[in-house]
């Protein structure tokens, strides 16, 4: 009796056949497709970019001079006697109308459309912060769905092959060339790799339905193609405070700095008054002289000391308070940063382990418990044991070859790619 394992197709090019196979091959979608589709559909990117727009527009109009105010009353119109409730009779009675205009000064007006401008910016840095997590993501959906569905090829093609097992074993033991055992082992392989594909199945399932989050579900639907190329990315010679500084959460927290600041700079200028100035004209009787009035109104900060000096002081503490926020965030940033590229360098030796020494030494020892079955020396159920130990192997590497593709992505989409320093675009 003879019975053959065609372990040995299971190499490593193997564990991406599902995503070559013919079937797949029509309208596929790849990693830069996912992310540019993911793109379009935000709906956040565009709320960011209305309020950008907005501030921009707000800035224009905080630099003007506030609008003048139109004045129109009567003086001293008689309440009883013979003029009562008369317009003309009364000498001091005068129909009044006049313009009154703030005469706010130049430097704070500059300051007041800086705040705003500064409010663009801020609402651009969000705006980035949005798009590097949607890129970050839509990589990590999509790569979950890629490596899950090649576990689910390289698992029900074990499958194929198993069942294939079962016949054989069970004409060898009709045969009175092999016994019950084998036909069991081989049906319990069969009932053990069909609960794998079911549960690499849900995997591959709950990773679609992430992607379709981010691409729809049409698009989410499509075949993969493409295969990532995790196994480089620009921070792989080191890790630079500059780079990291170009992360969006730190510059959201920068413009945000110049945000508080610009309104501590307000602060301080509106410890200055700003004038009104008023003219108005009053019209009389016939028989009296109409009247011209010119006035000046200056606000008087008499309790500057808890008024304007305390709104200085929390606008103050503001900029102490976001400042301490980026500082934090950027040690924070950098170990995060350092622990995902530790984990793709430890990640990407591991994978070259796996590919170069455990799995060539797992199919050896299949090879070997199947000359052992050949001969006669050993049952299937040691065959199959050690055939499955191989498929673990094999399952092993894709998972690890998984987390290192996600912390490539961690790493490769840190910022946008058009936000990039140009030393970090020119690296290999």
């Amino acid at each position: 009796m003879s019975i053959s394992f065609p372990i040995s197709r299971i190499t490593a090019a193997a564990w991406m056949v599902a995503i070559a196979s013919a079937s797949w091959a029509a309208d596929p979608l790849t990693l830069i497709e996912a992310q540019r589709i993911a793109v379009d559909r935000s709906r956040q990117l565009v709320a960011q970019e209305a309020l950008t727009a907005a501030a921009k527009e707000q800035a224009v109009a905080a630099g003007q001079l506030p609008d003048p105010v139109l004045k129109l009353g009567i003086d001293n119109l008689p309440a009883d006697g013979a003029d009562r409730g008369s317009l003309t009779r009364d000498f001091m009675t005068m129909r009044r109308i006049g313009v009154m205009q703030e005469i706010t000064r130049s430097a704070k007006r500059q300051l007041r459309s800086e705040r705003f401008e500064r409010d663009a910016q801020r609402a651009q840095a969000q705006r980035q912060l949005t798009l590097v997590n949607l890129q970050r993501d839509t990589a990590l959906a999509w790569l979950d769905r890629y490596y899950t569905q090649a576990m689910r090829e390289l698992v029900q093609q074990q499958l194929e092959e198993t069942r294939l097992q079962i016949q054989a074993a069970d004409i060898a033991f009709r045969a009175g060339r092999g016994s019950q055992s084998d036909v069991f082992a081989a049906r319990s392989a069969v009932i053990q790799l069909e609960d794998r594909v079911s549960q690499i199945g849900r995997q591959s399932r709950n990773a679609g339905l992430m992607l379709a989050r981010w691409v729809g579900t049409t698009d989410a639907d499509r075949p993969l193609s493409g295969s990532p190329s995790w196994q480089t990315t620009s921070l792989q010679i080191g890790v630079s405070s500059e780079h990291i500084k170009q992360h969006p959460d730190l510059r959201a927290i920068s413009a945000e700095i110049d945000t508080v600041e610009t309104d501590a700079r307000l602060a301080q200028a509106n410890k200055q008054a700003d004038w009104s100035v008023e003219a108005s004209y009053a019209q009389r009787g016939p028989t009296y002289s109409n009247m011209i009035s010119i006035g000046v109104s200056i606000p008087l900060q008499w309790d500057q000391k808890n008024r304007q000096n305390r709104e200085l002081a929390a606008k103050l503490a503001l900029v102490d308070e976001a400042r301490a926020r980026y500082e934090d965030m950027l040690r924070n940033h950098e170990a995060e940063v350092r622990s995902w590229l530790n984990d793709w360098q430890t990640g990407k030796d591991r994978v070259a382990r796996y590919r170069n020494e455990l799995i060539p030494t797992a199919r050896q020892r299949t090879e070997a418990a199947l000359t052992s079955y050949r001969t006669g020396k050993s049952d299937l159920a040691g065959a199959l044991a050690a055939r499955r130990d191989e498929l673990d192997t094999h399952m092993q590497a894709l998972t690890l070859e998984m987390e290192t593709a996600r912390s490539w992505a961690q790493l490769n989409f840190l910022v946008p790619e058009h936000s990039m320093p140009a030393q970090a675009k020119e690296q290999p």
